[in-house]
């Protein structure tokens, strides 16, 4: 290729396919690809995208399910100088058009199963599995041989979840993303030698910018899978496959639920990452006592930031098994009040960042930007605590916060409390209307026993909390909703029962 070759996201995998070309990058079902074969199709699919008609800086959304075509597509748009826009493969109808359109998406690379829910005017062209697909235009392509994207131009739009509002297009540029590749691989312990296996969907900033990639970036064995299959994941522990697993506490808490947790030979398991939401401190608790020779780590961010801010290693995690962390290599971090002066250390107030990793901004929403980025610090809407060691403890989020007459009430301690039952699989803390509370706070719990009772799961809150922080209410639903990361959508909870 020609041209300037600097910070780039692509260039993370050209620099190891030259320093191990023959070492494999990646497994996905019966595929392998060695580090060189992974560069070489990334530079066939950036021909075909640019001779597709695409030009420098012009969007392609990605509609697919977990992949190394998903992987290639990916790289592919970076090479060439464009920018992805992955999309939750689980939106249908308004919320997929939506990212599509407000995007300003020229093409969409789409699984075929998928394709049919895109709107209609949507140009797509197939991943894999059909003969015109990316993937099968491989062979016959050439290398792309152009001029790549610089360090500041666009890399993608991560859309934000949409957890208590319409999603906005987080702006990546290269840079970005490259220097949060080097935090994580630095904060996390990232080595040559792992053996990670990647379970959750890529098209999420956590699973694709905080594992994947720095992984691809220091050599390592990669395998992809299409979810987080539990057997399929103690498959591959037990065959020597798999060392290092990132899962959200929702998934973490499937698996130790699951019955081969207790019976399968899970030694050589090093690393457990968690994140993407709060991970309950008696559920850390029992997975660390089944597994006591474990590491556990603590990733905190959002998509914005690239989403790592902080990290809470395995050696930290004494005497504070609720903290995030401290923040990584390139974040620097703040709690400041309403005013935006920072507070005390043990005061809770709003997080703030300053990073090379932060995006530039929302897509096309001047206003939503304004409102994130002030004073030279991005505002982060969760609200924390800093230690005197430096060490951040998120209390909630701002929005999730209840007013409770006239007292603010954290969820997370609601959630915390409810967890020490043993009759509790899963729960969500909310505040719902109420005239006399202003906020009601009000528990959504899947219970294991069926036979646990709202009065039994209230009076054990009362026991473990000041009155005014237990459960005015608890209703039991059979799932709580989520998003494909594993965060509780507490506003779906919210809507669903407020007329209740």
């Amino acid at each position: 290729m020609t041209g300037v070759r600097e910070s780039t996201v692509d260039a993370v995998l050209s620099r190891s396919a030259r320093r191990t070309p023959r070492r494999t990058a990646l497994h996905y079902g019966e595929r392998s690809w060695t580090y060189a074969e992974l560069d070489d199709a990334v530079s066939r699919a950036a021909r075909v995208l640019r001779d597709h008609g695409l030009a420098p800086g012009e969007r392609v959304g990605a509609y697919a399910h977990n992949s190394d075509a998903y992987l290639i597509g990916f790289l592919a748009c970076a090479r060439a100088g464009l920018v992805h826009v992955p999309v939750n493969q689980n939106l249908t109808g308004d919320d997929l058009a939506y990212i599509v359109r407000q995007s300003g998406s020229s093409l969409v690379l789409a699984d075929p199963d998928l394709a049919g829910h895109l709107p209609a005017d949507a140009a797509t062209l197939p991943l894999r599995d059909t003969d015109d697909s990316l993937l099968a235009r491989l062979a016959a392509s050439a290398a792309y041989d152009g001029e790549g994207p610089g360090g500041d131009d666009l890399a993608q739009l991560l859309y934000t979840s949409g957890t208590t509002a319409q999603p906005k297009g987080a702006m990546m540029s290269h840079r970005a993303l490259v220097h949060e590749y080097a935090s994580a691989i630095t904060a996390l312990d990232l080595k040559e030698s792992d053996k990670p296996v990647h379970s959750l969907p890529l098209y999420h900033s956590a699973q694709m910018h905080v594992f994947l990639m720095p992984y691809l970036a220091v050599g390592a064995e990669n395998t992809v899978l299409d979810g987080p299959d539990a057997e399929r994941i103690f498959d591959l522990v037990e065959a020597g496959r798999a060392d290092s697993l990132f899962a959200p506490p929702t998934v973490w808490i499937g698996l130790s639920n699951h019955p081969g947790f207790a019976t399968r030979d899970l030694g050589a398991l090093r690393k457990a990452y968690y994140g993407a939401s709060i991970m309950p401190v008696p559920v850390l608790e029992r997975l660390r006592s089944r597994l006591p020779g474990l590491g556990f780590y603590n990733c905190f961010g959002q998509s914005e930031i690239g989403p790592l801010a902080t990290v809470l290693g395995p050696d930290e995690h004494e005497g504070r098994m609720d903290s995030c962390g401290r923040p990584v290599l390139f974040v620097e971090a703040r709690v400041v009040d309403e005013d935006g002066r920072e507070v005390p250390d043990g005061t809770e107030g709003e997080v703030v960042y300053r990073s090379p990793q932060l995006c530039d901004g929302y897509w096309d929403k001047p206003q939503e930007s304004a409102e994130a980025f002030r004073d030279g610090w991005f505002h982060s809407g969760d609200l924390a605590v800093r230690d005197a060691e430096g060490y951040f403890t998120v209390v909630d989020r701002v929005k999730d916060v209840i007013n409770s007459g006239g007292v603010l009430v954290a969820s997370r301690q609601v959630e915390d409390a409810l967890y020490t039952h043993g009759g509790v699989a899963e729960a969500a803390v909310i505040g719902l209307p109420d005239e006399r509370w202003i906020e009601a706070v009000t528990a959504v719990v899947v219970r294991k026993d069926k036979e646990l009772s709202e009065a039994e799961l209230i009076a054990h809150a009362r026991e473990k909390l000041a009155h005014f922080k237990a459960p005015k209410r608890v209703l039991f639903v059979d799932e709580l909703p989520r998003n494909a990361s594993g965060k509780i959508l507490k506003r779906e909870l919210r809507d669903r029962f407020s007329a209740s």
